[in-house]
């Protein structure tokens, strides 16, 4: 590997616990830094790159992660994410103009910015239809749309007093959920109940949602959604099954890990290089020809399920049985760029 010292933003349960540890591991020099403080600038000096997993729930990070890093990249020196791969981040409308800007197989996907263009799709189309927010994961903010009316009231709230970017009573549903199948300890649902009253900071700092409305086609007769991670040249992945009486996938921890199709395969690497992304985690979900189309994208993702899969593919489709290190990855490729 070349001489290159990193600068690592370091936050407890975040990809920079596997950064540090294979930093160490493969006597790769790197520093501690933190982004927070004013003289991040000054602290880069003797540094070649700068590691960051910025996360959309952390609102100071919605504040200047991508802006920090871009004008990090600018300057000549490295980042992870770098801007091909981060501007998108938690953001679905985004998403769906980059994909759609180069024909990836995509779930069509509606935008409006004024009401009375909303309403008046409306009126022109079937349901159901699926509704979401432009952000958040784990299906927060996901809605399924059974007819004009429910659609009707949302626009409605879309160019009214708009949504908060915390579902208090739906976390409560989604924890108890998760207790019930023995995912989630008892005390989860206590915190959840305090959280309506206390709220997570982003929410109070960030304020409504509103101004927008996003739909997108709902694709019947999908008990699951394939989650597909690319890093450079090595994918992986797993099925995430249906919640239960559900038609959403995001966010279950159902995971079941059988082979991925190479359909699938062969248009997460193609995607992610047209896009020049460098770490990439695919929603696909089938439509009724049984195409894989894309649901979102994200340079970030979850842990708990994929860290389980069994081993991973090349760009070349061959597979590899055995442990791997994602976040190792992460660092070999930035050294090597």
């Amino acid at each position: 590997m070349k001489s290159i010292k990193l600068a690592i933003h370091h936050r407890a349960g975040s990809f920079s616990e596997q950064w540090i540890a294979y930093c160490r591991e493969k006597k790769i020099p790197f520093k501690i830094v933190n982004c927070y403080h004013s003289d991040i600038i000054q602290q880069l000096q003797d540094c070649d790159a700068l590691m960051w997993h910025h996360d959309f729930t952390v609102y100071q990070d919605l504040l200047f992660a991508k802006e920090l890093l871009f004008s990090i990249q600018h300057s000549g020196k490295k980042v992870f994410p770098d801007f091909h791969s981060t501007w998108h981040y938690d953001d679905k409308i985004g998403q769906k103009y980059l994909l759609e800007s180069i024909g990836a197989p995509v779930i069509p996907t509606y935008v409006f910015y004024d009401k009375k263009s909303a309403l008046t799709w409306i009126r022109d189309v079937t349901f159901p239809k699926v509704f979401k927010l432009k952000g958040g994961s784990g299906a927060r903010n996901v809605r399924l749309v059974k007819n004009q009316r429910q659609a009707r009231k949302l626009v409605n709230r879309c160019f009214g007093r708009g949504f908060s970017q915390y579902n208090k009573f739906g976390s409560i549903k989604e924890r108890i959920r998760r207790f019930r199948e023995g995912k989630a300890p008892f005390y989860r649902i206590l915190t959840g109940i305090g959280r309506v009253f206390i709220v997570p900071e982003k929410a109070r700092m960030v304020g409504a949602e509103k101004g927008y409305a996003y739909f997108q086609e709902f694709i019947p007769n999908n008990d699951y959604d394939i989650r597909l991670i690319v890093i450079g040249d090595k994918a992986y992945g797993m099925k995430r099954m249906n919640r239960k009486n559900d038609f959403r996938a995001s966010g279950s921890a159902n995971f079941v890990y059988d082979p991925i199709p190479p359909r699938v395969l062969k248009i997460a690497f193609e995607t992610s290089e047209k896009l020049k992304l460098q770490s990439v985690a695919f929603d696909f979900v089938y439509d009724e020809e049984r195409n894989p189309l894309i649901v979102e994208i994200s340079y970030c993702f979850g842990t708990k399920g994929s860290s389980k899969c069994p081993g991973y593919w090349d760009k070349d489709l061959n597979w590899y049985e055995g442990q791997f290190d994602p976040q190792g990855w992460m660092v070999e490729n930035l050294i090597k760029q």
